[in-house]
């Protein structure tokens, strides 16, 4: 169970990171609380999996990743934790999951791929089935991109 405390920690964990020699130091000002108890804290939290990762999002457009496709795979069901765990390893691969399937939408595993063109998408995409030995899969590329933010937990909007 988080307390308060765990909450305003995990809130402010959230934003930018400050570019200074210090920043733990400066969160736990910020909260009131010593750079010690924090750092103990974000490692309790690690431990009992309350987190899994911190680290930098990297504006892919920005960098000249202007292409991007949610590459829809039909996998059987005997297969989904082994080619999860496959697919999830490759550098290429920035979400993998998978979800139920249905008559009118038979693709059941998902991968999102990222590159400077369709075409190596599309050659990602190749490789993965390569490797994976999935054959049947479709491309949805994104036309237009109308959000991302990463998702916000226990800010004042959103209790």
């Amino acid at each position: 169970m988080l307390d308060d405390l765990d909450r305003k920690i995990i809130a402010i964990m959230q934003d930018e990171f400050p570019l200074v020699a210090e920043p733990y130091r400066e969160f736990a000002n910020k909260l009131g609380i010593s750079e010690d108890e924090l750092l103990d804290k974000l490692q309790q939290y690690r431990q009992l999996g309350k987190i899994r990762k911190m680290g930098a999002v990297l504006r892919h457009r920005k960098v000249g990743y202007a292409a991007n496709a949610l590459c829809a795979w039909i996998v059987p069901e005997g297969r989904i934790q082994e080619v999860g765990q496959l697919l999830s390893k490759d550098a290429l691969v920035s979400h993998c999951y998978s979800r139920s399937s249905h008559p009118d939408w038979p693709y059941n595993f998902y991968t999102m791929l990222h590159a400077h063109t369709r075409e190596q998408c599309r050659v990602i995409a190749q490789t993965l089935a390569e490797k994976s030995g999935l054959e049947e899969y479709t491309m949805l590329f994104s036309t237009r991109e109308w959000k991302k933010i990463s998702m916000q937990y226990f800010r004042e909007n959103n209790k």
